[in-house]
Order: C-alpha cells, then structure tokens, then sequence
C-alpha cells in the first residue's frame, strides 16, 4: 500500500486527492493547521475514528512555517509521495500579508525538500509541488506553457516562483523526484468562498433566495482559463507516476472573462443580465427572469467596488497543456459550463431552506428556529 502525504488536506484540492488517492488504495495522511474550529467539512465524509484499526486516512496537526513539525511528520509518515498543496493562496490578501505569503508558499516548499534531504527519504519520496498560473502574471506569450518567462504580479505569485525554482534546484542538485504543477485557475462546489467563482456563484443563489441584492466584484475584464478541480487533482497524481520527474502546465486552454463568467452562472436560475458602464461605474441588470425564481426586472445586481481591485492586475491567462496530453494523457473532462452548473446547484442547495433573520442590513442565519 503506497502511503502519500498531503499538505492542505482540508482544502478544495487537498478534498479530491485525498478522494482520488482513496479510491487507488492509498494510505493517506493529511496536515491540517490547528484552529479551534474543525475545518474539516470537506474530508468529513473521508474521515476515520482513530481508534479504527488499519485505517485508510491519518491527520496531522502541522503548519508550513514550522520546520521541525514538518521534519517529525514527514520522519513518522516516510510517505512514498508528497503532495504540497497547503498555501495562503488567495492573490488579494497576499497583498496585505506579504511576509507570511512569502514564509509560507515560498520557505514553507523548501521545509519540506529540505527535510526529505535530511531524513534520507531522496530515493524514496516523491514530491509535488504546487505552482499556479499566476506565476505568469504580465504574460509574455499566449498561451501560456512550460517554457513561457515567469513575471509575477503579486506576493502570492513571488513566493510560488521561489517554491518553483527550489523544487528545480533540489531536483536537480539531489536528484529527488520532486516536480511543479503549473495549474490554472481550477474551481468546484468545494471552493473558498472568497475566490471570486464560488463569490459569484454563491451570490446568484443569494440573490434569488431573497438573502443578497448586490454582487461586488472588482476588475471584470481579467481573463481566466477555468477548468474543475477533479480534473486537476488526477493530473497531480499522473505527474508522480511518470519514470522522470518534469513540471507540467496542467490547462483547459480556454480564457473567459469574469465578466461572462457572472452572466453565466446568473443564466443558471433563468436571468439574463446586460452590462453597462465603464470601470468602477459598470453595473448589471436584469432584463429577464424565467423559471421558478423571481427578481424584478431592470433591478441592478452586480456592482464593480474599486477595493477588489489588485495593485498589480494580471488581465489574462490562458494555458498550453500539450505535454500533459502527450506524456500524462492528461485530458479535462468537465466544460466550463459543466463546471458552473455545479457550482450555483451546490450553492443554491446550501441557502435554500435555511432560516434567516435580516440584522442591520444583512442576513445572518437563524440558529434559533
């Protein structure tokens, strides 16, 4: 029984590989950060007692910035591969949190090289790391592939290059198996609520259940290739199954803007919206609404705020996967539509039928009934 070990278990992507992983028969063991809440939602139906014997699924209280926690893990576990999901991976707040971004996407990959070094675990372990598109950041060619110049735009991207070139440095300075997934941008049900596809997919069944009347987003002409994280998370794994260790972009090879993307998700639930204005003073309204839903024609629903703008803007991304194809035969299954499909059924069956009492201007959910 292979035995992997997943920084970010309790994440989007850590979710559907630790899923993924399961399913192959793998022993998995995941790091979780301690928190006083669970945080585990997204594993819980993974999730075995402890005291069950031969269990298939371990945690581990851990954290990327502490490195003898790292090294005891690692010495405890000797996992047979490492996947290195963990991250502050929001691009915006890395903005207000650059040293922390910079000690935990970018030091945090070298801890965990470094320990493999230290334990003796080079021949043994096997390493993924994980890169982002935003690495691409003012794009130097389009598409975007293995071979396309890094110019990062924000801390978040800085501290992945670093994590990039290190995983190189080690491949290559320790002969260690240790590769980068360059992903793009790649969502699901399972998303953070922050990220601005689950913000707007989450808004759309706000808005129609009577609990939100405005969308807020920031730049809506950035360009994103999006694909669904299941699809991804298989392409992790092809990558530590290969003879060589090599970095992949992993892509759909189509861009949309963020635009469509919310014309999109607000066409789920029978509402087409027409866009106007320019920068901070465009605005969308309804111009019809069919289907069991009703919001009142002409009613503005999405609003630009200059506060979600970055400092630094990445405006488009769009990603060459064809070495994945040829060498992993890695293809995605799910369309984007697909994707946003799930996305605003997952949410609306969230808000629906759940009480809520209306404080202050917003709603909070009813504990009390």
């Amino acid at each position: 029984m292979k035995k992997a070990l997943v920084t970010g278990i309790t994440g989007q992507d850590g979710a559907y590989l630790a899923e993924l992983l399961l399913s192959k028969g793998y022993q998995v063991h995941g790091i979780k950060r301690r928190s006083s809440l669970f945080n585990t939602g997204r594993i819980d139906h993974l999730y075995e007692d402890p005291h069950v014997p031969h269990k298939h699924m371990t945690l581990h209280y851990g954290d990327l910035t502490d490195s003898t926690n790292l090294i005891r893990i690692i010495q405890e576990v000797q996992p047979d591969e490492i996947y290195n999901l963990a991250a502050m991976s929001h691009v915006h707040v890395s903005f207000e949190t650059p040293e922390y971004t910079a000690n935990a996407d970018g030091i945090g990959t070298l801890r965990i090289l470094e320990a493999v070094r230290l334990l003796g675990l080079s021949a043994k372990t096997k390493i993924y790391q994980a890169s982002t598109s935003e690495l691409y950041g003012l794009v130097q060619a389009v598409p975007q592939n293995e071979t396309t110049p890094f110019y990062p735009r924000s801390p978040y991207a800085v501290a992945k290059l670093y994590a990039y070139w290190i995983t190189v440095n080690y491949r290559e300075a320790y002969n260690m198996f240790a590769c980068n997934g360059i992903l793009f941008n790649h969502e699901s049900p399972l998303r953070g609520e922050t990220f601005v596809t689950r913000k707007i997919t989450r808004a759309v069944a706000k808005i129609v259940l009577n609990l939100q009347d405005i969308l807020y987003l920031g730049n809506l002409d950035s360009k994103r290739d999006w694909g669904h994280a299941k699809d991804y998370v298989e392409g992790m794994w092809r990558i530590l199954q290969q003879d060589k260790p090599e970095d992949f972009v992993l892509a759909t090879g189509i861009t949309t803007e963020i635009r469509e993307f919310v014309k999109m998700a607000f066409a789920e639930v029978g509402i087409t919206l027409a866009f106007e204005g320019k920068d901070e003073n465009e605005i969308a309204k309804v111009v019809s609404c069919t289907g069991k839903y009703s919001v009142a024609i002409g009613k503005v629903v999405v609003k630009v705020d200059a506060r979600y703008y970055r400092p630094t803007e990445v405006d488009l991304l769009i990603g060459d996967a064809s070495k994945a194809k040829e060498k992993l035969g890695w293809v995605p299954k799910y369309t984007l539509a697909e994707m946003i499909t799930e996305m605003v059924a997952g949410d609306i069956k969230i808000f629906e039928g759940q009480q809520y009492l209306k404080a202050g201007g917003y709603y909070i959910k009813n504990e009390f009934e």
